[in-house]
């Protein structure tokens, strides 16, 4: 429930985004990009992020997001007729193939293998059809505006389409699981087939920026001649993370100078201020039918917001939307209201209150008051 709730950031930004794109923009070749800060999701550049692109290889962040969430590392995925047949069969498959989980994703994500993706598909949603409706689902609950998925690995189909703004979404979501950031930060290593179990492959990451650009940690290539050079780029410095979504760049090269034009432009000018304490947002919430009167409600974890040259953090203020009461039974870690963070009191994101311990449903004389004031409340 907790990851469920990422932290939201709202309309409101889309002024502030105006101060933030001065006359200085980050000198790009793509089509279409964009620029986030990593955990707000706060954009800090864009160029035509909204507009429809073929997202090819990029396709591939939202499925092996699914494969984490829906299989065990050590499940067994077979190599069906369809995984070999698939465009650009790099490693060799062959039918009946069987490897983990956790290496064919391996292969997904380093060396962008379109047929392992096939393989993913098939392990989770039983056949591509039904993988591409729970990407379609999962791609909404992200908050995705403008995505639609017809297949697991970005090779051009109808109807395949999404934007810079929708990429940069799911790339934020995916780098908040652990095990999804351990694969897109490899930069090389080796896989092995539980069936046969003689064959093997050594892999490089596809992603030039690895090992190069100082410090970048993902993510995920993308290529095809309709796309064009496409690239979900992740990199951190000194406690502060950016995404880049680069689309339809001109050539499979450029795409890594884009990221990192537009990396160099966000490092010199963001700065994470400490927006919402956690301590400070620990607030009472009035329990009704419980075995006490009151829930501790707050934050998980401190809570920085990102802000460019120009913007004030004495212009940052909280406020909280809770109920006054609320029913038992409530479990430690249920969400029971927002923390709002404004800016020159617009508000700019929401971070999820949660219960910070549970409470039964019972008897107890205070809950027996909470309720008489509810009558009247």
């Amino acid at each position: 429930m907790k990851n469920f709730f990422a932290v939201t950031i709202c309309a409101a930004l889309l002024m502030l985004n105006a101060v933030v794109q001065a006359a200085d923009e980050p000198k790009i070749s793509a089509d279409a990009a964009v620029l986030v800060e990593a955990s707000t999701g706060r954009i800090l550049y864009e160029r035509n992020s909204d507009a429809r692109r073929e997202p090819a290889s990029m396709t591939k962040m939202l499925t092996c997001l699914l494969a984490l969430e829906h299989l065990k590392p050590t499940d067994e995925v077979p190599v069906s007729r369809a995984t070999i047949y698939t465009e650009d069969n790099t490693l060799a498959w062959g039918e009946g193939d069987i490897l983990s989980a956790w290496d064919m994703m391996t292969a997904v994500m380093l060396v962008s293998e379109n047929g392992g993706a096939v393989a993913l598909a098939q392990a989770v949603g039983g056949n591509v059809q039904g993988f591409a409706e729970m990407m379609n689902e999962r791609a909404k609950s992200i908050g995705c505006k403008d995505s639609h998925f017809a297949n697991p690995n970005g090779l051009p189909a109808p109807n395949h389409y999404s934007t810079a703004a929708d990429m940069a979404r799911i790339a934020v979501s995916c780098m908040k699981n652990a095990d999804f950031r351990k694969l897109v930060e490899t930069q090389r290593t080796s896989i092995r087939w539980l069936k046969p179990k003689d064959k093997w492959a050594e892999l490089n990451n596809t992603n030039h920026l690895l090992g190069k650009y100082k410090g970048a940690n993902g993510i995920k290539t993308g290529w095809t001649q309709a796309a064009g050079g496409c690239l979900a780029a992740s990199a951190k410095r000194d406690g502060v993370e950016l995404i880049a979504i680069v689309m339809r760049s001109a050539d499979q090269d450029t795409r890594f100078d884009d990221a990192a034009n537009m990396f160099d432009f966000g490092f010199e000018r963001v700065r994470m201020v400490d927006a919402i304490h956690k301590d400070r947002s620990n607030k009472n919430v009035f329990v009704r039918g419980g075995k006490q009167a009151t829930v501790r409600v707050g934050i998980d974890d401190d809570f920085s917001f990102p802000l460019m040259p120009g913007e004030d953090p004495k212009l940052l203020s909280v406020t909280y939307d809770l109920p006054r009461i609320v029913d038992a039974e409530i479990e430690a870690g249920k969400v029971l209201g927002t923390a709002v963070l404004r800016y020159d009191g617009k508000p700019v994101a929401r971070v999820p209150l949660v219960a910070k311990e549970d409470v039964p449903r019972g008897f107890s004389f205070g809950s027996i008051i909470v309720a008489i004031l509810s009558l009247v409340m």
